[in-house]
């Protein structure tokens, strides 16, 4: 079966080794532009699919859109079999998505119709989803609707960050992704129609979204972090100014005092108070500083005991 790939991020990236590893036939890589990187914006930046793909000798197409005849007219003429997308970015035109005979595919990391939209596995940790899991299905011109070919479920842990949660998510989908090729090379797919009333969504994340409330109880707010690491850290404000925090769970105290109020900082970490309960945060990474532990922070006068976070 010949397959066109589409996907930037390292999500992208265990799919892409699989469908090598397994021997499909991967007529090329769609992927976006090469983007400005440093200071000076003034190297280019190369998306992970995109290395993958020059080691193997893979086609690469960069455009700033997936439309427009000139586009389509290189996409016919790598003549797949079908499409498989993950986390590529753009919306892709009906033209595009009925080009191959087989049509196009999707993995999506949620369980579908649960959390559809960009951020599904920061969603499934923000909103203490006891499981998540990944779903391939066909694609429509509408936001993650398509039919589902093949679900795959895990459990989240208590203390997973949206990065570890993402690399199992990635391996599982890839694993998910070459039993749905298989099944649909074999004409032994089947497609099941989405609950649209089960339907809910998660919204790209923006800076206010990732904004702590230290009213909110500490399991919440130990999920909210953790839904934000490694990328783009969740946010909170110090008397220093703007600092992102990682690495948090609900700490073992009595009296947590007022929320946003700093307990303690030692070696283990700091410990700040919410409206029931206390949150540990291991690292922190003030603005215009590097990642560091808070005993170092406070070192440096960043942060002490009793000052409140906002």
């Amino acid at each position: 079966m010949r397959v066109l790939f589409w996907g930037t991020p390292e999500f992208a990236a265990p799919p892409l080794r699989a469908l090598i590893g397994e021997g499909f036939e991967v007529v090329g890589v769609v992927t976006q532009p090469d983007r400005p990187v440093g200071r000076s914006r003034s190297t280019l930046e190369p998306p992970p699919i995109k290395k993958i793909a020059l080691e193997e000798h893979i086609p690469v197409l960069q455009p700033e859109r997936p439309r427009g005849d000139e586009f389509v007219a290189q996409v016919a003429a790598l003549e797949p079999d079908i499409s498989v997308v993950v986390a590529y970015g753009h919306i892709l035109p009906t033209q595009v998505i009925d080009l191959p005979r087989f049509g196009t595919i999707n993995i999506h990391a949620s369980l579908l119709p649960k959390l559809r939209g960009a951020a599904p596995i920061q969603a499934a940790i923000r909103d203490g989803h006891a499981e998540t899991g990944v779903t391939i299905m066909r694609m429509v011109r509408a936001l993650d609707a398509g039919p589902s070919i093949l679900q795959a479920r895990t459990l989240i842990p208590d203390d997973e960050t949206y990065g570890e949660l993402q690399l199992r998510l990635a391996e599982l989908g890839a694993l998910s992704m070459v039993e749905a090729l298989t099944l649909i090379g074999l004409g032994q797919a089947t497609e099941t129609p989405q609950d649209e009333s089960q339907a809910t969504y998660a919204a790209k994340i923006d800076r206010a979204g990732t904004k702590v409330d230290w009213t909110n109880d500490a399991a919440i707010v130990s999920r909210t972090i953790r839904a934000y690491d490694p990328r783009p850290g969740a946010l909170a404000r110090s008397d220093a100014g703007d600092v992102k925090l990682f690495g948090a769970r609900v700490a073992d105290v009595v009296d947590a005092g007022v929320p946003g109020e700093v307990l303690e900082i030692g070696s283990e970490g700091m410990v700040v108070a919410c409206a029931s309960g206390a949150v540990q945060i291991a690292s922190v990474h003030p603005a215009g500083k590097r990642r560091i532990a808070p005993h170092e922070w406070a070192r440096g006068r960043g942060i002490e005991v009793g000052e409140r976070l906002s």
